[in-house]
């Protein structure tokens, strides 16, 4: 996340040749991709402990609310 800001804050500066300003648009476009595919893989291992009708604990997928 250092890194994409980094990326944001040089790009957002204008100062760079279009060249460079390309090839940090394409790392940070890289970078976003990695982030969301391991958000995915994470979201996916996660459970959450919950208490059944019985007051009884379970294990539950966590479904994140949209």
């Amino acid at each position: 996340m250092t890194e994409l800001r980094e990326i944001i804050d040089k790009l957002e500066s204008g100062n760079l040749p279009l060249e460079d300003s390309i090839k940090l648009f394409q790392k940070g476009t890289k970078l976003i991709g990695y982030s969301h595919k391991k958000l995915n893989e994470i979201e996916k291992k996660v459970e959450i402990l919950v208490r059944d009708s019985e007051g009884d604990l379970k294990l539950e997928d966590f479904e994140p609310e949209e």
